[in-house]
This record gives structure tokens, sequence and C-alpha cells, in this order.
């Protein structure tokens, strides 16, 4: 929860304090070019969207713990309104809500080393297009 705490507060410092140096990062819907370490492609696009969407937040919907995987799972609604032209998409000033997932495994030290994010990114598209 301290993870969407410090994305909520656009505190990217903090969400990467939480994170192991080499923790791994996959944004599932945009592929290959999107997976590679927190600390780079992570930190990339969190810096990304909180700059092109200054009102950016989230609420916690579920979680929930799998002790067979050692994962925790949340259900995240992420919300904003664009402002500056991002991934490719340019800025019309909309706004959107998508249902995210993000599954996170941790270290022995309660570090995430490992974060998968998905949501329907039709659906992110289509709401500022």
């Amino acid at each position: 929860m301290e993870f969407f705490s410090a994305y909520q507060d656009m505190e990217l410092d903090r969400m990467m304090e939480l994170c192991a140096p080499q923790g791994n990062v996959a944004f599932v819907p945009l592929g290959r070019d999107y997976a590679g370490k927190i600390h780079e492609v992570g930190k990339g696009v969190w810096a990304a969207l909180m700059d092109a969407f200054p009102d950016l937040g989230n609420t916690v919907i579920d979680q929930q713990y799998a002790d067979k995987d050692d994962a925790v799972t949340c259900k995240v609604d992420i919300f904003g309104t664009q402002e500056k032209d991002f991934a490719g998409l340019p800025s019309k000033g909309k706004r959107f809500r998508s249902e995210h997932i993000f599954i996170f495994r941790f270290t022995d030290e309660d570090k995430i080393k490992d974060i998968q994010v998905d949501w329907r990114h039709d659906r992110f598209v289509s709401q500022l297009s």
C-alpha cells in the first residue's frame, strides 16, 4: 500500500526506495520495450506519466496475497487528465480512468523485486483519442 501512497503523492523517489535495486518491471500490454529494471524502465514510465498527467491519481480497489506464488495482487483504479503528449498519444486535454492489475513480489527484506502491470490498453487509448 505504501507504493500506491507514494504514487498518489507523485513521489517517484519514494516509490523507487521501496524497490530492490535489481528489481524488474513489466508493463504487459506494451510489450518487451517496456520490460526491464524497475529503476530504469519503471522509473522512466512513471516519470513520463506524472509529467503528462499532472493530476494523476489512484485508488486501490482490492488486494490479495497468494501464498503459492508469494505475490500480492492489487486491483487499482488509475485516473488523470492528459496535459502533455504521452507514449505517442498527443494531448487533447482528455481524462482517463483505467483499472490496472499490479502483481508484486518481494525480497526477504520486503523490497519490491518484481512488478507486473496489466490493463486494457485499447480502452486507455480510446479515452484519450
